[in-house]
């Protein structure tokens, strides 16, 4: 390998190999540093299938044959099972920034009295609305100890008898 002197007096490599070698690692560098910064894509739930959804009719398929089509549901009504949910969701994640929700789907089958399908509906993510968590306590009755009552306030107290 040449060398040739500097304006201090140090040597220094002069090929282009060491110059192409150290902007080739530059670029692979940089590379790996914003490939970090690409979105994490997330699935979650039901994975969607369209050819079986399209199978469901209302009026002739029952409940078993839903389930052998769709699989069983994201989610069933809370106070009867005459709605099944399947729910699709997709979000993405970026760096350490909070996931943010992309897309999600809802697809809902409803059941007549006899098992049968009633409706097949979807909700999509621009119908959905945003539901605010209430951060209150509720009150109870009876009242506060303090540190010193809660320590030492059983002392001198019969113990509970055991069997």
């Amino acid at each position: 390998m040449a060398l040739r002197r500097t304006h201090t007096g140090e040597t220094a490599p002069r090929t282009r190999a060491w110059r192409l070698r150290h902007t080739l690692l530059g670029c692979a560098l940089a590379a790996v540093l914003l490939a970090g910064c690409s979105p994490q894509v997330h699935q979650q739930g039901h994975v969607r299938d369209a050819d079986a959804l399209a199978e469901i009719k209302p009026g002739v398929q029952t409940r078993a044959e839903v389930a052998r089509l769709l699989g069983t549901p994201s989610a069933i009504g809370t106070f009867d099972d005459a709605n099944w949910y399947y729910i699709t969701r997709r979000s993405e994640t970026t760096a350490f920034y909070a996931p943010e929700l992309v897309d999600q789907s809802i697809t809902v089958i409803s059941f007549d009295e006899d098992g049968v399908v009633a409706e097949v509906a979807s909700v999509s993510l621009e119908e959905a609305r945003a539901i605010e968590v209430v951060e209150d306590e509720t009150p109870t009755r009876g009242r506060e100890l303090s540190l010193l009552e809660q320590l030492f306030g059983n002392i001198g107290r019969p113990a509970a008898p055991t069997r």
